[in-house]
């Protein structure tokens, strides 16, 4: 089964190698698989890693950037297709309509606000698609926690846990993604406030 497997990741060139090389490591896993790419567009530090792995190894890849970045992350121009956008609301737009299943690297705030979007959306019922973080080196361990915070203080309910996949392997992230997904939604019980 062929995927189109959204990656978002880092596009900052302050970040260590090792992510760098870890988005091409996902690129080369991502053709040998059979599947295509949807990235953010750019062609610095891992976005662009990780497109070119992809393309080197055969896989189709679609970026997807906002016409104000084009020149700050530098248009990936050797995409198979590259969709400009008017802002970043309509790039996440098209990226998730593009895609089969989300792959979250390493990253910053704009990683994390893709994350949490595809992630609610999920927890929400709004759509089955696999959600998977891979973290090998504990980057988002802080974040795990806070969320299981969360979670024991009733800001989050448990399902979401069951709308995303965590692992520290490439090919775990991998097999997490092609893997059938369970449904998931929300009740009314979710929602009713406890009588007081």
């Amino acid at each position: 089964m062929s995927l189109a497997v959204c990656v978002f990741c880092s596009s900052s060139a302050k970040i260590d190698r090792r992510y760098v090389d870890l988005a091409a490591e996902v690129g080369d896993e991502l053709a040998r698989r059979g599947h295509s790419l949807v990235s953010g567009g750019g062609r610095v530090s891992c976005m662009g890693a990780v497109a070119r792995a992809a393309r080197a190894g055969g896989a189709r890849t679609v970026g997807v950037i906002p016409e104000g970045l084009v020149s700050v992350e530098i248009s990936d121009d050797d995409s198979d297709e590259l969709v400009v956008t008017p802002d970043m609301r309509t790039r996440k737009g098209e990226m998730d309509r593009r895609s089969d299943a989300f792959l979250i690297l390493p990253g910053g705030i704009g990683t994390l606000e893709e994350l949490f979007e595809i992630w609610t959306a999920r927890t929400l019922g709004m759509h089955d698609k696999a959600v998977v973080i891979l973290d090998p080196t504990g980057v988002y361990e802080p974040l795990r926690e806070l969320m299981k915070g969360l979670t024991e203080q009733g800001f989050a309910r448990p399902k979401i846990w069951d709308a995303i996949g965590w692992t520290a392997s490439v090919s775990e992230a991998f097999d997490l993604l092609e893997r059938s997904q369970p449904a998931i939604g929300m009740s009314y019980e979710d929602y009713a406030e406890a009588e007081l």
